[in-house]
């Protein structure tokens, strides 16, 4: 999809490839060819400039089809650059006003717990926007409620557009910050499946009615050596005989099925 564009948020999408990939093959619950299905787990993309990564995830999910790629960030398109549920299959909210997405999930959380729904909502939102005063406020309102249904996922890859995000509000360590205020909390190596999927695994099985939130350490580009070295890597351009170098290494690392 990035090639189509050429440029794009190709580093958070390689970063957080492996958060996606235990959410929608270990953790969720859903059907491919019934996107609104009322059994389903709910994934909310609160960073809407994410979207090529879910979509990504989604076309190995059977959401949406694959011959669908080359229309990426295209008008008309049903896979614009900004995620919009209103496009999209799967896409449950529109994102890219952040600090807005957590405020959301909180919402439906509560919608499935007055519905007596034994689903859970998953909510991926970026180090960014810890430093967002509507996030902490969501984070407040799920402890009122004892949202033990919503498991947060927060992508920090210490990049933001003017930065790293260690040098703007999200200074010191983050997993105490939100055991403060009431959340079961865990933080993870987010480019280590194994370590994920341990994750995944204990949010969803912890004993008390509290929210739970998993802070994934991810590297921006991972996977691409010579992209992961680049100084800046929010918004990215690679050119035509970097696609093929990008493709070819991710080939030679893939592991075996």
């Amino acid at each position: 999809m990035g090639e189509v564009q050429g440029q794009g948020y190709i580093g958070q999408a390689l970063g957080v490839a492996d958060v996606l990939a235990v959410s929608y093959f270990h953790a969720m619950t859903y059907r491919a060819d019934d996107p609104e299905w009322e059994g389903r787990d709910r994934f909310y993309l609160s960073i809407g400039h994410y979207a090529i990564a879910l979509y990504a995830a989604m076309i190995e999910a059977g959401i949406l089809p694959e011959d669908e790629i080359p229309t990426y960030g295209m008008d008309d398109s049903r896979m614009p650059m900004s995620g919009m549920a209103s496009y999209t299959p799967g896409m449950e909210i529109t994102g890219g006003s952040l600090g807005q997405g957590l405020g959301i999930a909180v919402g439906a959380a509560l919608g499935l717990k007055r519905k007596n729904s034994d689903r859970f909502v998953y909510n991926l939102l970026s180090d960014g926007e810890l430093g967002e005063g509507s996030t902490w406020e969501a984070v407040m309102s799920a402890t009122q409620w004892k949202l033990d249904n919503l498991i947060a996922l927060v992508d920090f890859n210490n990049q933001q557009a003017d930065g790293p995000s260690r040098e703007a509000l999200a200074n010191g360590a983050e997993a105490p910050k939100w055991s403060a205020f009431g959340w079961y909390a865990q933080e993870v190596d987010g480019n280590d499946l194994a370590a994920l999927v341990r994750a995944f695994d204990n949010a969803k099985s912890h004993p008390e009615p509290v929210p739970r939130v998993i802070i994934c350490n991810t590297k921006m580009c991972k996977g691409v050596p010579f992209l992961e070295t680049r100084e800046s890597t929010h918004f990215i351009r690679v050119e035509a005989d970097e696609w093929a170098k990008a493709l070819a290494h991710l080939d030679e690392v893939k592991p075996n099925a």
